[in-house]
């Protein structure tokens, strides 16, 4: 689910995208008289919802902004209900219990810890979460296609800390976090296998759409970064979903939106996209020289104080390696299986890129196999689909 509430800034700017206006559609009215229902029983006391506003969203909740009519109970002005109209299959994972239960891991938290709205009230049987309302704040993806190329620096490394300091405070909390959602009924996901599939599949699939064969030595060294990451130490909370617009960029920093697919994995794989910049994202671009750097010292300040181990530079520079080499591969995977026809020249030019820099920072790190490999299957992705395609920089730093 993508949340847009960027019609505004926090520093005055003209909003970039307007509330969709609300048509009274059954959906909303049962988003709202949802969240009234629950936090009347949550305060004891009637609570009435008033000007509801519909946001747009991609995910399977309704999400709609109210005002508050009356509340003694000091409640903010307005507010954010998401509401799951439908349960899941049996034996899937439910959206709504990942949500609800991420935001009961970081309401629990200090102020200060919580790198997202806070949690109101929530309910399983009506299956509608409410939330504090951060206002009409820029989202990342506002501020790196916006014309001001300060104000995306500043977002970026907020982003990075922001990161950072979930990752930090959520370390350790695992058995916390699926204990909250059996409560909830909610179904406690297996370790991901895409990165294994991806990991098998991979070396045919570039043999067939590009011809460049996968070296035994480089398959392997995959293999077993695939087998470390999954059982690595470094596990924390994680949204999934990092698209830049689902992250606000308000006063107190960076605050995340979306735990539609919220869960506990390794942290690396979240920090992986630092170096391949929002990868899962179709319209990725790419970011200035040494922006990627800066993120990852920002990432670092945060979390060194929980693993030590990361502060040293060259142990987190092979982790990085390792990580950035997984995400690469489960990204060329998922984007070339079953539609290399369809892909776009924008996409395959943002591949090219990140192939390239894979051969950069392997060549850096000792791994001259990988950094052979990669240079080639960047070569042979701008032959087949280019040739001379450049990934362009977002908007904000042209």
């Amino acid at each position: 689910m993508t949340v847009d509430t960027s019609p505004g800034t926090e520093d005055g700017q003209d909003p970039a995208v307007a509330p969709v206006p609300v048509s009274g559609t059954q959906a909303v009215d049962a988003a709202v008289q949802a969240a009234e229902t629950v936090l009347t029983r949550r305060f004891g006391s009637p609570i009435g919802l008033v000007e509801p506003e519909a946001l747009p969203g991609s995910g399977p909740a309704t999400v709609v902004r109210a005002r508050i009519a009356a509340s003694p109970f000091g409640l903010p002005r307005t507010l954010v209900i998401k509401h799951y109209p439908d349960a899941p299959p049996r034996g899937a994972a439910d959206p709504f219990a990942q949500e609800a239960v991420s935001y009961q891991l970081f309401t629990a938290l200090p102020a200060e810890d919580r790198m997202c709205p806070e949690l109101l009230a929530h309910d399983g049987p009506l299956r509608v979460i409410v939330i504090d309302d951060l206002g009409r704040a820029p989202t990342l993806w506002d501020r790196l296609r916006g014309q001001d190329a300060r104000l995306a620096e500043r977002a970026l490394l907020s982003w990075a800390r922001s990161l950072g300091r979930l990752h930090a405070t959520t370390a350790g909390r695992e058995a916390d976090f699926e204990a909250l959602l059996r409560r909830l009924g909610g179904f406690v996901p297996d370790e991901d296998t895409t990165p294994a599939v991806a990991c098998a599949r991979l070396p045919t699939l570039l043999e067939e759409a590009v011809g460049v064969g996968t070296p035994d030595d480089v398959r392997a060294y995959a293999e077993y970064v695939c087998e470390g990451s999954a059982s690595s130490p470094y596990r924390a909370f994680s949204p999934v979903d990092l698209s830049p617009d689902n992250n606000l960029v308000t006063s107190g920093g960076v605050h995340f939106l979306d735990f539609e697919r919220g869960l506990v994995r390794n942290a690396l794989v979240d920090a992986a996209n630092l170096r391949v910049p929002f990868a899962t994202c179709d319209d990725a671009w790419a970011l200035p020289s040494g922006m990627s750097e800066a993120m990852i010292a920002a990432w670092k300040a945060e979390v060194s104080g929980v693993w030590p181990a990361l502060a040293d530079n060259d142990v987190l520079s092979a982790l990085l390696l390792d990580h950035q080499m997984l995400l690469l591969w489960v990204t060329t995977w998922a984007d070339l299986g079953g539609a290399a026809a369809e892909i776009s020249p924008g996409r395959v030019a943002a591949l090219v890129s990140w192939w390239k820099d894979l051969g950069t920072h392997a060549e850096r790190g000792g791994r001259d196999e990988v950094a052979e490999h990669a240079r080639e299957v960047a070569k042979a992705l701008d032959a087949r689909f280019g040739p001379g395609l450049e990934l362009p920089l977002y908007p904000a730093f042209r």
